[in-house]
């Protein structure tokens, strides 16, 4: 049995963190899929007003996630975690107390803020307790936490009443949930502090700028993450718009095929690419990306759209834990926050590929669907030449890593 499932070897801390992040994210997916409605409907702001509160959240996390991860590499990361889940649970109480619409703008500001400085900080606090022959079943079971949580919180937000004027429960509920797990990373913190040593807290934060983004491999992956976080939001934009203007039954019943896939394939193909390099596969995945978007256009009938979701979701479970995996690989132990929180610039790809999107179906209209999503993958596919040349440099470090570490032969 052990040989088959081996994740109860991993260390408590990092089961902390996988079973924090399906608590913290089934919390998160009762209440703020539905903010938007819970705006308009229960507090009568104009749609507008709504959706710049919403973009408030995404461009303050954005923004705000390489400083959470710097911060973690100089403060640690338990003291980081613990103050933006106790500032997320006051957050999300703020919610329900609100009745000005300014107030509405920095309680989504402050949203953004802690999922963002929170995120990257487990994802390092993770690789740091987590050897590197586990690090993909650690990462693995993290994303498998992460769409549990996302398929069972607005399940349970629906039967609460999440989105009507009267949704205070789900916001309460989910601030107990924050601060439930802020009191369990606590106690982490007093058990487990010993095991983690201290990292950069000599290092400037510009200085760390300037390393992280320095780094040629870490460019390369980054630049290319920005086509494949651009191809994946196409499925909350693009196709919502394009399937669900006349099918929304299809549309969602699309979605629950993604939710679906994520927890069928994820461990095997976890399994499958044990044999792989990773980059090898984040390419493989980012190659299935582009594949699976243009199916959306090409088919019309819901068996091949759902087998074209199919192969799309392989690649989001490819590029996703893949590319958390490298990053952990690629930077130096003391500086894992701020690479792991510097690569949630690589979002800034959803706006301008969700704008892109929309411009297509709004100039080609909605009878071109071939056309329009072919395009959407050749955009996709632009992220190849970046993870080839990542590749590539990665290969070479690890080489002159290996060669240093050889002892030199001093022959008489």
């Amino acid at each position: 049995m052990s040989k088959r499932f081996p994740l109860p070897r991993f260390h408590p801390v990092a089961w902390g963190v996988i079973i924090g992040t399906f608590l913290s994210r089934t919390g998160f997916f009762m209440t703020l899929p539905f903010l938007g409605i819970y705006l308009g409907k229960g507090k009568g702001i104009d749609p507008a007003v709504v959706g710049a509160i919403l973009a408030m959240s995404l461009l303050v996390g954005t923004v705000s996630s390489f400083a959470g991860g710097a911060l973690s590499d100089r403060l640690g990361r338990y003291p980081v975690m613990i103050a933006s889940m106790g500032l997320w649970s006051f957050v999300l109480v703020g919610f329900t107390l609100a009745s000005e619409t300014w107030m509405f703008f920095l309680l989504s500001a402050l949203n953004g803020l802690c999922r963002n400085v929170f995120e990257p900080t487990a994802r390092a606090l993770l690789a740091d307790f987590t050897p590197d022959s586990q690090r993909r079943g650690a990462f693995n079971a993290r994303y498998f936490a992460i769409n549990l949580g996302g398929a069972i919180g607005p399940l349970i937000g629906l039967k609460l009443g999440a989105g009507s004027s009267s949704s205070m429960l789900p916001f309460l509920i989910s601030a107990v949930i924050m601060a439930l797990y802020a009191v369990i990373l606590v106690v982490f913190m007093i058990l487990f502090k010993q095991q983690l040593r201290e990292h950069s807290d000599s290092i400037p934060m510009g200085q760390m700028a300037r390393i992280v983004f320095t780094d040629k491999v870490f460019l390369y992956l980054l630049l290319g993450n920005l086509f494949v976080a651009g191809a994946y939001t196409h499925l909350d934009t693009t196709l919502a718009q394009y399937i669900g203007h006349d099918r929304v039954e299809a549309y969602s019943f699309l979605f629950v095929m993604n939710t679906l896939s994520v927890l069928v394939f994820q461990y095997p193909l976890a399994r499958l690419m044990k044999r792989y390099s990773a980059m090898t596969a984040l390419k493989v995945g980012c190659l299935l990306f582009g594949l699976g978007l243009f199916g959306f256009g090409l088919f019309t009938n819901l068996f091949w759209l759902s087998v074209s979701m199919v192969v799309f979701t392989i690649g989001e479970i490819l590029c996703f834990v893949i590319g958390d995996v490298l990053i952990g690989e690629i930077a130096p132990e003391h500086m894992r926050g701020a690479y792991y929180g510097a690569s949630g610039f690589a979002f800034l790809g959803q706006s301008a590929t969700a704008w892109i999107g929309g411009l297509l179906l709004q100039q080609l209209g909605f009878d071109q669907g071939p056309v329009i999503f072919a395009i959407l993958m050749l955009l996709t596919f632009l992220a190849l030449p970046f993870f080839q040349r990542g590749q590539r440099l990665w290969e070479q470090r690890q080489q002159k890593t290996q060669d240093c570490e050889q002892p030199i032969q001093i022959t008489i």
